[in-house]
């Protein structure tokens, strides 16, 4: 697909040969009881107001939650306040990427009862970033203490990934039958560098999907563990079953950069 932006010539990177992911099963085994008792949180919610989400799936009837708080009337609106912890407000923009987060409660009536969509309703950050703009770095920054004892090995092997430093390291969990829409974290153009992040999916079967710039072509990412470049449409399509995976960012190895872009552009030069 040589629309995509990919990275290096390719539509997107398979790090098995240069990740030992001998103990995925291991950690599949640890996360899969550590989310029973793990505290978690939707996210999501918010993909369109954003401005994220791909024009062709703009109008496929999934609604957005900031749009749906524009139109609530005054009563409704107090209801959703009352179920927060935020101080009062006249401001309808909540979530993601604003100074008002939502909370758990405020989420599941949005959805219940004016049934917004929240693609992620597993969520875990293990390494928290304050914004999206600091991703890569990991200054002030330390795991979650909470997710470190529940998930040891998990944090373990995001610990040893080939970085300098972490900025953030989240866990996104699907539910059956329910969908990421295609959407991009940076918009070309105007990022001025491709994202370093690794995903791994350690056996939950999720599959992240890559789209043209029309979506009229797709490319699955079809390995267990991989860097994508986030200015690509991706999403995820529905399933019968409950997936995950782990998106870790931050900045590179130089070494393993380097070891990286030259195996690509070699293997470019064989074709």
């Amino acid at each position: 697909m040589a629309r995509l932006h990919g990275i290096f010539g390719r539509p997107f990177v398979d790090l098995s040969p240069y990740v030992d992911t001998d103990v995925f099963p291991e950690i599949h085994e640890e996360i899969t009881r550590g989310l029973v008792d793990a505290p978690a949180t939707y996210t999501g919610g918010t993909l369109k107001w954003m401005g994220v989400v791909a024009p062709w799936q703009l109008d496929d009837g999934y609604l957005d939650a900031n749009d749906v708080l524009a139109g609530l009337n005054a009563k409704e609106f107090e209801a959703f306040l009352a179920l927060g912890d935020q101080p009062a407000t006249d401001e309808r923009t909540f979530g993601d990427e604003t100074e008002r987060p939502f909370t758990h409660r405020q989420m599941r009536w949005l959805e219940l009862r004016h049934q917004v969509y929240f693609p992620w309703k597993t969520c875990h950050h293990f390494l928290e970033n304050d914004t999206w703009d600091d991703k890569h770095s990991g200054k002030g920054k330390s795991f979650d203490p909470v997710l470190e004892e529940l998930f040891p090995k998990t944090v373990r092997f995001i610990k040893d990934l080939p970085f300098l430093e972490i900025g953030r390291a989240v866990l996104f969990g699907i539910a059956p039958n329910d969908h990421a829409p295609f959407h991009r974290d940076a918009e070309p153009g105007v990022a001025l560098s491709i994202a370093q992040s690794i995903n791994f999916v350690p056996g939950s079967g999720k599959q992240l999907v890559l789209a043209s710039p029309d979506g009229a072509e797709e490319c699955p990412i079809d390995a267990p563990i991989y860097w994508f470049n986030d200015m690509d449409w991706h999403g995820v399509p529905a399933a019968p079953t409950f997936r995950y995976s782990i998106r870790v960012d931050g900045a590179f190895d130089h070494d393993f950069l380097r070891r990286v872009e030259s195996a690509c552009r070699e293997g470019r030069k064989r074709r």
